[in-house]
This record gives C-alpha cells, sequence and structure tokens, in this order.
C-alpha cells in the first residue's frame, strides 16, 4: 500500500504536469524514486494508474457539494460551498490542473464516470437550489450555472495562480490571495442571491 501511494503521487505530479499523453512510465518511476520494473509490479499500464487517480479525484472533488444541506440555510449551506471549493483550490493544486487537463481533452477517460456520478449530484444538488428558490429564500437564477460559476471561479485560483500571483504581487502570499479570493466571491454569490425587501415591506415614515 504504501509503494502504490509513493508511486500515485509520482503519477500525479507527472501527469498534472504533462497531461496523459505526454507522460511516461519512465518519468513516473523516476519522481518515485523507483525501477520500472518494480512501479510495474503495483501498476501494469499507465492507464491503470491515471484511473486510479482520477477515480479518487472525482470523490474528492464532489465531495463539498454532496454536503450541501437541503434542509439547511441556503446562505450559510452556498458560503461553505464556495469555501470548501478555494480550499481545494489552494490544498490540491495537481489534482485541479489534472482533471482540467482530462476536461480539455474532451474527458476520454473519465466519460463513464461524469455521466455515472458527477450528472447525478448535479441534478439532484440543482434541485435543492430550486427549491430554496421556489421557497423564495434566494433568488432565482439557473441552479445549474449556477453550479458552474462556482466551479470555474474557484478552480481559477488552482488552475491559474501562476497568472493570479503575477497580477496581484509578490507581497500577498496564498493565505492572503485565498481570503482575499474567499471574501470577494461571497461578496459575488451571496449579494446577488439574498432576496431583497419588496417596496410594499419598507417601512413607512410619516410625513411631519
Amino acid at each position: 500500500m504504501e509503494n502504490e501511494e509513493r508511486i500515485l503521487d509520482a503519477a500525479l505530479e507527472v501527469f498534472s504536469a504533462h497531461g496523459f499523453r505526454g507522460a511516461t512510465i519512465d518519468q513516473i518511476a523516476e519522481h518515485a524514486g523507483m525501477s520500472k520494473p518494480n512501479l510495474l509490479y503495483y501498476f501494469r499500464r499507465k492507464q491503470d494508474m491515471y484511473e486510479a487517480l482520477i477515480a479518487r479525484l472525482l470523490d474528492t472533488w464532489l465531495e463539498p457539494l454532496r454536503s450541501l444541506d437541503a434542509v439547511g440555510d441556503p446562505l450559510p449551506e452556498l458560503r461553505c460551498y464556495i469555501r470548501r471549493k478555494l480550499e481545494m483550490a489552494r490544498d490540491f493544486p495537481r489534482e485541479s490542473r489534472l482533471f482540467a487537463n482530462e476536461i480539455l481533452q474532451g474527458a476520454p477517460r473519465i466519460k463513464q464516470l461524469l455521466v455515472s456520478e458527477l450528472k447525478p449530484l448535479v441534478d439532484e444538488k440543482a434541485e435543492v437550489l430550486s427549491g430554496w428558490m421556489a421557497e423564495g429564500k434566494i433568488n432565482p437564477v439557473d441552479p445549474r450555472h449556477l453550479i458552474f460559476s462556482i466551479w470555474s471561479t474557484t478552480q481559477h485560483y488552482a488552475d491559474f495562480d501562476v497568472q493570479v500571483q503575477v497580477v496581484l504581487g509578490p507581497d500577498l502570499g496564498a493565505e492572503g490571495r485565498f481570503e482575499d479570493a474567499a471574501r470577494y466571491l461571497e461578496t459575488l454569490f451571496l449579494d446577488g442571491l439574498s432576496p431583497k425587501p419588496s417596496e410594499t415591506a419598507k417601512p413607512r415614515i410619516r410625513k411631519l
């Protein structure tokens, strides 16, 4: 088990940097500090390592969305979701790049996983969001596009971290970057989703 984890960590490093096509077993063995025959004892093909990483990644990646609680208060639930997605961008940048590379190639190796695991979960949580909207707890928007927007804005800080660092400058460390991003995204999404008091609900001021 220890050697398998060592191999998968090395494979993650190589795949996230070079993609599936550009990565070689020799590169992975070198990063793992193992001989190629020793590596092949645990994983016979490059595809086997890649599929093991992707299955683990998708399960981890979807966990924050699974945790979105239908009986919870919508705005705190969404705030927690945004924060957890940003934490994942901060803590798992290699995994984010691996997933992005696969999607950019048309998801040839994970298409079935997207159909069988990702889509049903998004459909389920879209129903939760639609229910909150129907109850007037958040403003009505397309629930699936809301999920897409949260994905894209949070993962930007993993996939384009070098660009973010250059634009923001060297004085702002990783914690500062992600905390500023969290506050901004909370304002962007939660203010937009918060129902505004109706005009009729506003207290009338009596003229003197």
